[in-house]
C-alpha cells in the first residue's frame, strides 16, 4: 500500500514515536523510535540500541509503529525486515552520521506499510483506517 504524504510528513515531524513488537516468548513489547526515515513508501527505523526488540522481529515480522504529537497520531500496521548490511544500510549510516556523528547504527529496521489508522483523540476520527 502507498502511504499518503500526510502520513508520511506526520511521521517524519511527529514528537514521538513507539515501536510495538510481538513474540511468543516475551509478549508485546514496546520501545521509542527516534530516528526515522521514509524512502521509497518503506518507513526505515534505526537500530542503535535494540536488544528484545531485535529478538522478537527475528521471531514476527509483523509489527505496528506510533506516532502522535499531541492528540493526533497515526498508527502504521506494516511487515517488518531488518538489514546490517546493503545499500539503503550503507546510505541511512552516512545520513546518521552527517546528523548524529555520535551514533552508532548497528542495522535498521524497513517497514512495509499494510494498513494505517488514525488514533487521534477525535471520536469521530479514532480508530479508523486512513489507508
Amino acid at each position: 500500500m502507498k502511504l499518503p504524504i500526510i502520513c508520511e510528513e506526520f511521521i517524519l515531524q511527529a514528537d514521538a514515536k513507539a515501536l510495538a513488537t510481538f513474540s511468543t516468548q516475551s509478549g508485546a513489547h514496546v520501545v521509542p523510535v527516534s530516528t526515522v526515515k521514509i524512502v521509497d513508501n518503506d518507513i526505515v527505523l534505526i537500530n542503535y540500541f535494540f536488544g528484545q526488540t531485535l529478538k522478537n522481529l527475528r521471531e514476527n515480522s509483523e509489527v505496528a509503529l506510533a506516532c502522535w504529537k499531541g492528540l493526533a497520531g497515526y498508527q502504521v500496521k506494516a511487515t517488518a525486515r531488518y538489514e546490517e548490511g546493503g545499500e539503503l544500510f550503507d546510505s541511512i549510516k552516512s545520513w546518521v552520521a552527517e546528523i548524529l556523528p555520535d551514533r552508532v547504527v548497528k542495522g535498521i529496521v524497513i517497514l512495509k506499510p499494510k494498513s494505517v489508522f488514525d488514533i487521534s483523540a477525535d471520536a469521530e476520527k479514532a480508530g479508523k483506517e486512513v489507508v
